[in-house]
């Protein structure tokens, strides 16, 4: 039987990278001792007085459907939060609930753009944003982003992108996954290229609330953007409720109306203690993020400083600069994630990975920097595509699975605190590849 062409369109490395999680999984049902970081879960509870309003609202009787973009007193509180913390002035009528960020980009997607438009979006990214992008027809457009400018935006790259077809920017501020946070001056530049330009901005600021010693700003605060601006967030990280899946995006009102439509298609709305316990978690995000962001805070300069101590790994994310002797390192500024790079990596892509972990326990994939997924930045040739020569190459018959990575090698995504590298010879051939790689990384 033949299915929609959107399967193709959602399919791809991004998609591809989430079977690696699922190796993970697997192996720990086996029993083998494997961490899975494949996701961008926090290892904290939810917050007791947030499952407590769950289960309060529960035996109330808030088991019924509730309202399609989000009960009022939640939406007030999250414009009240976004106002307070970088936002504008947005009311409840600029707000709609959604079954987390990742929803929150789908809405986004299909109510902005359509077959044919493309959207810049700058890398390293978020894997999952390809194929949100291309589930209504639009086409990603990657702006690589340098680890010796910091991976800051580019303008003058951003703008030398946009064609006649260029529809909207997507930025993730705090970055995910290079944890870069920007800053005054290039949210002007951005918001200047897309007034010039007629654009629509999608800002990820699922982060916003997590930055350390840096000020986070929403994009949609500055003049003449609110109307060109859909923010979309969450409170999967900050209040480590990833499970709730309470995410909403912030836009123009007319945007809002249009994705009541599309809520009452897809979601429904939220069940009502969940919205419930939102609006605990939203009225009570200062106290509660800031308790988070202290252990975050604790945990990045734990990390940094152990990795100084691994000979040829160095932390090339983030704008803050530490000296360990001759080496220097840095310190991500925001999120939950640090990129090491390693001389020896060796990338590979995501299918390829995922079954060679079937025989050498490997953790998590290398990510090279011109695309921040599994083996993106390596070219077509260093990819192996047929199933049949992933079985083979797994078993150690077929054609090389790693290279040596172009450039200034490739990138991990680090969320915890332990490191681990490969102890491998850096020979390679074609029959057998025994290129060095980092074995703890996150492609979330």
């Amino acid at each position: 039987m033949d299915y929609s062409p959107l399967v193709d369109r959602i399919a791809g490395e991004g998609a591809a990278a989430w079977e690696i999680h699922n190796h993970a999984i697997d192996a720990q049902a086996r029993g083998e001792d494997v961490v899975v970081m494949s996701v961008g879960d926090p290892d904290l509870d939810t917050p007791a007085p947030i499952v407590e309003a769950a289960v309060d609202s529960m035996h109330a009787g808030h088991t019924h459907y509730a309202d399609l973009i989000g009960e009022l007193p939640l939406r007030e509180a999250i414009a009240q939060h976004f106002a307070a913390h970088g936002g504008w002035s947005a009311g409840p009528e600029h707000v709609c609930v959604v079954c987390g960020a990742q929803n929150g980009l789908f809405f986004a997607s299909m109510l902005l753009f359509k077959g044919g438009d493309e959207v810049i979006v700058l890398q390293p990214n978020y894997v999952t944003y390809e194929a949100t992008i291309a589930v209504s027809g639009a086409r990603q457009v990657p702006v690589p982003t340098r680890e010796e400018d910091g991976f800051r935006p580019d303008p003058a790259a951003i703008e030398a992108a946009i064609t006649p077809r260029t529809r909207a920017l997507l930025i993730t501020n705090p970055n995910n996954p290079t944890g870069v946070v920007m800053t005054s001056a290039e949210l002007e530049a951005i918001a200047a290229i897309a007034r010039k330009h007629d654009l629509w901005v999608i800002s990820d600021e699922v982060y916003g609330t997590l930055t350390f010693g840096v000020e986070h700003r929403s994009i949609a605060a500055l003049p003449g953007m609110a109307e060109r601006t859909v923010t979309v967030s969450s409170l999967s990280k900050s209040h480590a409720m990833t499970g709730w899946r309470s995410g909403w995006l912030i836009g123009p009102e007319a945007l809002i109306r249009h994705a009541e439509n599309l809520a009452l298609c897809v979601l429904y709305g939220l069940p009502g203690f969940v919205q419930r316990a939102a609006t605990v978690a939203v009225q009570h995000a200062d106290e509660i993020a800031g308790r988070m962001r202290d252990i975050y805070h604790a945990r990045r300069d734990l990390v940094v400083e152990r990795l100084a101590a691994v000979p040829s790994l160095r932390v090339v994310a983030g704008s803050r600069h530490v000296r360990h002797g001759r080496c220097p390192r840095h310190r991500p500024v925001g999120g939950r994630f640090l990129l090491a790079a390693h001389a020896r990596a060796g990338g590979l892509g995501a299918r390829c990975h995922g079954l060679r972990a079937e025989r050498r326990r490997v953790r998590a994939p290398v990510l090279h920097p011109r695309r921040g997924q599994p083996g993106g930045g390596l070219p077509a040739h260093c990819r192996v595509r047929r199933w049949a020569r992933y079985r083979r190459a797994a078993r150690g018959s077929g054609p090389c699975l790693s290279v040596p990575a172009p450039d200034r090698g490739s990138c991990a995504c680090w969320k915890r605190t332990a490191s681990s590298v490969c102890s491998a010879s850096p020979a390679c051939t074609r029959s057998r590849c025994t290129t060095g790689w980092l074995t703890r990384a996150s492609s979330t």
